[in-house]
């Protein structure tokens, strides 16, 4: 009789969803089934499982040091990181509970009141905000709220406000004024006229212009607007005209980086149109997304019935900001770098970016391949389009290419007037060295061959232009 009836086959491993050497010590006991992506899963998972499981997914994302696309901050200090871990979980909004950090923000508004040279940095009215398209839609709102006392008579009868800028503004403007009914006057690109120019915004103003918003730094190619000739303009139109339209300077980039390489430049609160400044300080104010500020000359730019003062929590509260609750974090964290840098280490960094990027595009336009529209001698950040005499690829094509290679460099086509323009932008930020500079070259070079050898653009698709709107 034999001593075994053999083997039964035993039943197969259950499958892991995870990689169990991710997972728990148990091998085996890890997690069998991946959990639902559209709703709430019925059970908890092991906070190592949910971790992996959220990090392996964010893998796929690009990599945010070699975005070229992104004008926003990709790299701090570990310091500046570790501030910001012990102040995530301070509500902003409370500023009878976490005084410090309030009095942290209010050193912020006046460290940038004395950048932007205000008549009284001590009187000056600021606030942090979520980024710069909350701040505009501050500034916008004041700029609306002044005209309308000044116009008591006409509105909202008769009169209907419109703001004048440049087609080349951020997409936040057109928002301010689809959401608070204002009348968006652009001024269209003309030639080689890629942003708002004074005659063009003296000509649009009358009764109803509630202000001009002049860009230092348009996103499409890194330009400044003249804001000291549109002052001029303005001041002339009113020794004509008797009207008096302020001037709001969105700052977003070129705020954080005038000041300290462009000294010589005048665009800020030392000229006296100019009521209202606004930047970003998670641009090139160096820190992670997402923090902005909005700054007036005075008091008396800022209507009093727009700012709201709550009593929350056991406290006065006066707040001026559209969103209510945030962490402190950035805040905390632009004190810092504030604190960290001072004008000289800003200034190291902003013309080490603006070199950078001046080299590189100097170096694209040796290629013979493609033609410059800016060279990264204001925002550290230009575009360039293909040469009249390349026909075998696109602007499209080499976006496409050099995303292969972990480069993600917007194209896009300009906006009405020079819709035939389609253009790539490189932005050089912090952290963007001259060796990775360097890198970008090699392979950029590395693609020419094979773009030249096409038949043609792979695609004259305008709708596959890539992001540019930061």
């Amino acid at each position: 009789m034999p001593l075994h009836k053999g083997s039964h086959p035993s039943p197969p491993e259950p499958r892991l969803a995870l990689n169990p050497f991710f997972g728990e010590a148990n091998p085996v006991g890890g997690m069998t089934e991946a959990p639902p992506h559209h709703r709430l899963p019925d059970g908890p998972l092991p906070p190592m499982s949910a971790y992996q499981l959220v990090h392996d997914e964010l893998m796929l994302d690009g990599n945010s040091r070699l975005n070229l696309a992104t004008f926003v901050t990709t790299w701090m200090e570990p310091q500046a990181g570790v501030l910001m871990a012990e102040c995530r979980d301070k509500n902003m909004i409370d500023k009878d509970e976490y005084p410090r950090t309030a009095e942290l923000e209010r050193r912020c508004v006046a460290m940038l009141a004395d950048l932007w040279n205000a008549p009284d940095p001590a009187t000056a009215v600021g606030c942090s905000t979520t980024g710069s398209s909350e701040a505009c839609m501050l500034a916008g709102l004041a700029l609306k709220r002044r005209w309308a006392q000044r116009n008591a008579d006409r509105y909202p009868g008769s009169a209907r406000p419109n703001l004048v800028m440049g087609v080349n503004v951020q997409v936040c403007w057109e928002k301010f004024c689809n959401f608070w009914e204002v009348e968006a006057r652009l001024v269209p690109m003309e030639g080689d006229r890629f942003h708002l120019d004074a005659a063009s915004a003296a000509a649009l103003c009358d009764e109803n212009t509630i202000g001009v918003v002049a860009v230092l730094g348009s996103t499409f190619d890194g330009s400044y607007e003249p804001v000291a000739e549109i002052c001029a303009a303005l001041d002339a139109l009113q020794e004509r005209t008797g009207l008096d339209i302020p001037v709001h300077v969105d700052g977003a980039s070129g705020a954080m980086v005038a000041p300290f390489i462009d000294e010589d430049l005048v665009w800020d609160f030392r000229l006296p149109r100019v009521s209202s400044i606004n930047t970003s300080g998670h641009k090139y104010g160096l820190v992670y997304p997402g923090v902005g500020w909005a700054l007036w000359r005075s008091p008396a730019e800022l209507p009093e019935e727009l700012v709201f003062r709550v009593n929350y929590l056991g406290g006065d509260m006066p707040t001026f900001a559209l969103n209510f609750s945030r962490p402190g974090a950035q805040v905390v964290a632009q004190y810092y770098t504030f604190l960290r840098l001072g004008r000289e280490g800003y200034r190291a960094v902003q013309q080490t970016a603006r070199d950078v990027a001046r080299g590189l595009a100097e170096r694209i336009e040796a290629m013979g391949d493609f033609r410059l529209l800016t060279h990264g001698d204001e925002l550290p950040v230009f575009a360039f389009t293909t040469a009249p005499d390349v026909t075998a690829f696109n602007v499209f094509d080499v976006s496409r290419r050099m995303r292969e290679r972990g480069w993600l460099v917007p194209a896009y086509t300009f906006p009405v007037h020079r819709e035939d323009l389609s253009v790539l932008r490189v932005v050089c930020r912090n952290g963007f060295s001259a060796d990775l500079a360097d890198l970008f070259i090699r392979d950029l070079r590395l693609l020419l061959p094979e773009l030249h050898r096409q038949s043609g653009p792979f695609t004259d698709d305008t709708a596959a232009a890539t992001s540019f709107h930061h």
